[in-house]
């Protein structure tokens, strides 16, 4: 298989790409896959990283704010797609990928209309922007949600595989991480973090939550993540409180071993970006989401709020915390093992364990019934 996979802007865009990338070199070793990206995009890190090449298109987002970068948006808008045709006719893919961001449009766009078979993959419940333009265009859609198709004018072409993931979150036991990380049986053990650059507000009152419940509470395990930009203020807070002292209470910058870390958790605070609800959902994690409300379409909050209807999260927009909401939700949490078995059970429903290898199938089929001659 020759494939071009497609998409930028964030880890939860680029991340499924190189899932699928790694599910195609396991079942086709002498596959080639090449990513076409944004010249400032995350994928400039990751891409490389991963072993394969990288190619550029210039396009970026449109501000939703009267402004003159979109001007230059306009611009490209009409020159991005003929530059991505060049690329793709100089490397011949059997099928182009897109994982949504606005880099994907271009490259999409024109494959579509060089008649290279196209799919495209959504780990949002509601569809961004890039997605929606582009649902006529492409021969299938590959989503996370089933409430996604909803929203497609087209949903005929979609199927729901659930979201490509890369690393160990599959292969984890809660009970081998527990006693790797030496928690003892009847400890709950309580994970937050708010992104891994950092949430200034779920910081601040995860810091009262510490403050307020968990130091008191020595059978708890706590461990937040303050995040790389929030650290230095956080960790001056966290000692400034004394919180320091108790050694059931732990503040890090960034949790290395994640994986490890959620298997062996009770309970998870934190962000409602999709691929985090994803490995929630594989792993059976009780959770209270805090959405992020800097984001487009106020996605994370729809997707929390699918889950929250089907009884499988709690969730607080950040204008909700007030007067220790947090805390209170925690704390009966935590008192409750019944309450969080039944939220577990709820939040599996939503896991698919196999989503790269559907996504592999899928785009085999896509190949194989579609009668095109590379130009």
């Amino acid at each position: 298989m020759k494939i071009v996979l497609s998409g930028g802007g964030t880890g939860g865009h680029v991340n499924p790409a190189l899932a699928i990338a790694g599910t195609v070199k396991a079942h086709e070793p002498d596959s080639e896959i090449s990513y076409i990206g944004t010249p400032k995009g995350i994928e400039n890190k990751l891409v490389p990283l991963a072993g394969y090449p990288l190619y550029h298109v210039e396009i970026q987002g449109l501000k939703r704010s009267i402004s003159l970068s979109n001007l230059k948006t306009a611009w490209l808008t009409l020159t991005s797609v003929n530059k991505a045709k060049k690329l793709l006719l100089q490397i011949g893919p059997d099928v182009v990928v897109g994982t949504g961001g606005y880099a994907c449009w271009p490259v999409v766009k024109a494959a579509g209309e060089l008649g290279i078979p196209t799919a495209l993959h959504e780990s949002n419940a509601i569809p961004g922007f890039a997605v929606k333009m582009l649902e006529k265009d492409v021969n299938r859609i590959f989503i996370n949600f089933e409430e996604t198709k909803k929203a497609l004018k087209h949903p005929e072409k979609a199927e729901r595989v659930g979201n490509p993931m890369r690393g160990a979150f599959e292969m984890q036991d809660r009970k081998a991480a527990r006693r790797e990380l030496g928690i003892a049986g009847d400890t709950v053990c309580i994970l937050s973090y708010g992104g891994s650059m950092g949430a200034e507000q779920v910081n601040n009152e995860i810091l009262a939550v510490m403050r307020d419940y968990t130091s008191k509470e020595p059978n708890v395990r706590h461990l937040h993540a303050t995040g790389a930009i929030e650290w230095p203020i956080a960790s001056v807070q966290f000692n400034d409180m004394g919180l320091d002292k108790f050694p059931n209470l732990s503040l890090v910058e960034y949790i290395y071993n994640m994986p490890r870390e959620m298997a062996a958790a009770d309970i998870v605070i934190c962000r409602a970006g999709a691929m985090t609800l994803s490995e929630l959902a594989l792993m059976k994690k009780a959770c209270i989401l805090i959405p992020s409300p800097n984001v487009a379409d106020n996605h994370q909050y729809k997707n929390a709020k699918v889950l929250a209807d089907k009884g499988a999260a709690l969730v607080f927009q950040e204008s909700e915390l007030t007067e220790g909401k947090l805390a209170q939700a925690i704390r009966s949490l935590a008192s409750d093992p019944g309450q969080r078995e039944k939220m577990a059970d709820n939040i599996s429903q939503f896991a698919v364990n196999d989503a790269s290898e559907r996504i592999y199938a899928g785009l085999s089929e896509l190949i194989n019934k579609t009668d095109f001659q590379k130009p």
